[in-house]
């Protein structure tokens, strides 16, 4: 009884991690921008990973593998958010200026973003 719990659980799981890579998936594909795309892909990404692993965890039998699975769940859990931000942060200090608006246009002016008026670059960074 206690393992078909489990076994349902860790199914749960993984169909729920795998959703949410799929909808990561879609969203690179069907968003506007990169910083937009980076979001989906980042946020689900961790999410999905992580059930994944979860999931994994719940149908090991040897304690050092779930051991294992912890950790790198705790380490995805930590870096990728990092991550994602050092990508989008690059792309924003190199003048890659996000779609602004009803209409989804590149940010006209400075103004629009916060930055000072001196930056030079406007639109997408090749």
């Amino acid at each position: 009884m206690l393992n078909s719990l489990i076994d349902a659980v860790s199914w749960a799981l993984f169909l729920s991690g795998s959703a949410f890579v799929l909808l990561g998936a879609i969203g690179v594909l069907r968003f506007p921008d990169f910083y937009t795309r980076l979001h989906a892909a980042g946020v689900t990404d961790t999410l999905g990973a992580d059930l994944l692993l979860l999931g994994m965890a719940l149908q090991s039998d040897d304690f050092l593998v779930i051991v294992k699975v912890a950790l790198i769940f705790i380490f995805i859990l930590l870096t990728s958010p990092v991550s994602t931000h050092a990508i989008a942060h690059a792309a924003y200090v190199r003048g890659l200026n996000p779609k602004v608006g009803d209409d989804l246009h590149f940010a006209a002016d400075d103004e629009e973003l916060g930055r000072p008026a001196d930056s030079s670059t406007k639109g997408e960074a090749s």
